[in-house]
């Protein structure tokens, strides 16, 4: 290696946040698939001649589908899922492949080095969870029964992902340094696969041209505002004073894997001391995993970052609304609710659902991506470009979604149905992120493998890589419209006054049906010939039929939090 180059930071103790190095967890929670032809036991062995043959298939080096599957041997469907997950985790906004419809994805393709990278992350496994900090609440929730078999699953998703010492999902800080080790062991791999020989000088005299070193910035970032912040050639000191108008010299991929990897100990070591106090005291406010207790849709609690996602965490028999000027970031996570009613009412980059159970969770609209794992008689409603289910069980999803839903790992008893509501500012929300809603394909369900070989998490005696269980279409009987209520009137107004995703003519006429059932009913009511004492005893019979059902059904509490307001 050439002589080290001084890390972007100084002393550990007047670390600039804005001059840290750190991974981009994008590609690490939404870009893994288990697919084992994809899965090298030595990436960098294999990828190199993959490459070349990538290469071979286009002058401009890129690559559609056909291509993918072709040199990588795995079927259409999986080659076009690659492609459609690697444009949902890429870095560059400015890359064609972000702005293609879906008819014509194939046309523009991926970078090859965007896919090499992202074909090598492949091999990375997840953190192992950590023991939840209040074990004894999570007891209170479970086990529990369910209302579809009777009795308790040796398969419940979310007593797997317990099942060791009460474990659950880790703090933020302990997946960054998780990836940042990850990306430090294998950083030489990472660099090589994007040098290139000078020309005459053989093998051993790897170098880095700026564009391939931006490539990079599929992995990394710099600063305090997030992923979508700069790029990393303004912050690399051989390629920050480069004239626009003349092309960079390379720089030898040795000195290039310097200094990445001493700003990659820099933000370790920077991790550590901010991990270390904790350990011995309560949380700090800046605290990126703060639990939120009971809530209403009067209180504003949280945990948010302006680099991290906003977390929405520990609810549990509340409701909770959370609008685009309540988020500080374009990312959510919705983690350990239960018996509640949640609604996040923005556009939004990335969100996951993690570990909830009885719940009904209305996610605006989602531009890139949506996971929802390890929940339980969950309902999920969402506008997204894609979403990935993962060991869910008993669960429904009201989609729009301009993708296949991806089912992976070991679900029971799904189901899944179109879109079934609205909000005022919705048909904004999703123009702004770039969902198309004449396209849903919510009834296109794919699904991979049972076992997630990215998973570190023990799976179930006799388990076998088969197909995940896949989502059965709800019963045109059983769909009926969400009603989102209009809490806060000035920012909820907006043009959309309907559902904007058109519905299966199935579903229509079942609606029509139901409200056609409806109309007579009513109509038999007002001409029932009954006395005017009669009427209103059958009007209070009705009332407390009603009101029995919204306690029963927890809604109950809902039209306590709008009288809250």
């Amino acid at each position: 290696m050439s002589d080290p180059i001084e890390p972007s930071t100084s002393s550990s103790s007047t670390k600039d946040p804005a001059l840290l190095i750190h991974p981009r967890r994008e590609p690490f929670e939404h870009g893994l698939l288990p697919i084992p032809k994809l899965i090298f036991t030595d990436p960098t062995q294999t990828l190199i001649p993959l490459k070349q043959k990538l290469i071979e298939q286009s002058s401009s080096h890129r690559v559609n589908s056909a291509a993918i599957s072709e040199v990588l041997q795995i079927s259409i469907d999986h080659a076009r899922l690659v492609l459609d997950t690697l444009a949902s985790v890429l870095q560059s906004e400015s890359d064609p492949l972000l702005k293609s419809k879906p008819d014509v994805v194939d046309e523009v393709g991926a970078d090859v080095n965007d896919l090499v990278l992202f074909l090598y992350i492949q091999s990375y496994k997840k953190l192992l969870p950590r023991t939840h900090k209040d074990s004894a609440a999570v007891a209170d929730v479970w086990p529990s029964t369910s209302a579809f078999d009777g009795y308790l699953s040796a398969l419940s998703p979310l007593q797997l992902v317990r099942s060791n010492s009460r474990r659950f999902v880790p703090s933020q800080a302990d997946e960054e340094a998780h990836q940042l080790s990850y990306l430090q062991k294998h950083l030489a791999n990472i660099v090589s696969l994007l040098a290139e020989p000078v020309e005459g000088e053989g093998e051993e005299s790897l170098v880095l041209t700026m564009e391939k070193f931006e490539h990079l910035g599929f992995l990394f970032y710099f600063g305090d505002k997030g992923s979508e912040g700069y790029h990393l050639g303004q912050y690399a000191p051989f390629f920050a004073n480069s004239d626009p108008d003349m092309p960079a010299v390379p720089v030898p991929a040795a000195q290039v894997h310097d200094w990445v990897l001493q700003n990659i100990v820099s933000s370790l070591e920077n991790i550590s001391e901010r991990i270390s106090p904790k350990e011995n005291g309560p949380p700090s406010s800046s605290d990126q995993d703060v639990p939120m207790a009971d809530a209403c849709t009067s209180t504003n609690k949280g945990s948010m970052s302006v680099r991290g996602p906003s977390f929405i965490e520990g609810i549990s028999k509340s409701s909770l609304i959370k609008q685009a000027s309540d988020l500080k970031g374009s990312s959510v996570k919705v983690l350990n609710c239960h018996d509640s009613v949640i609604y996040i009412l923005a556009p939004l980059r990335y969100a996951t659902v993690y570990g909830c159970s009885d719940a009904t969770i209305v996610l605006g609209a989602v531009g890139k991506a949506v996971r929802i794992e390890h929940c339980e008689r969950v309902h999920v409603i969402t506008a997204a470009k894609r979403i990935c289910i993962a060991n869910c069980r008993e669960c429904m999803f009201f989609l729009g979604v301009n993708q296949r839903p991806l089912i992976v790992g070991d679900n029971h008893k799904l189901q899944v149905a179109p879109y079934n509501t609205f909000y005022g500012q919705l048909e904004e929300h999703m123009n702004e992120v770039g969902i198309d809603a004449t396209i849903n394909r919510w009834n296109e369900p794919l699904a991979l493998g049972v076992v997630d070989p990215h998973d570190s998490l023990s799976h179930p005696a006799g388990v076998s890589d088969a197909q995940a269980e896949s989502g059965s279409h709800l019963d045109p009987e059983q769909f009926t419209n969400f009603l989102i209520p209009n809490w806060y009137g000035g920012e909820s107004e907006g043009s959309t006054k309907d559902n904007p995703f058109p519905l299966p003519d199935i579903y229509v006429a079942s609606q029509q049906r139901n409200q056609n059932n409806l109309g007579e009913v009513k109509q038999l009511l007002r001409e029932a010939p009954l006395e005017e004492n009669r009427k209103r005893e059958l009007s209070t019979a009705l009332h407390v039929y009603f009101k029995d059902w919204l306690y029963a059904s927890g809604n109950i509490r809902q039209l306590y939090c709008l009288q809250g307001e």
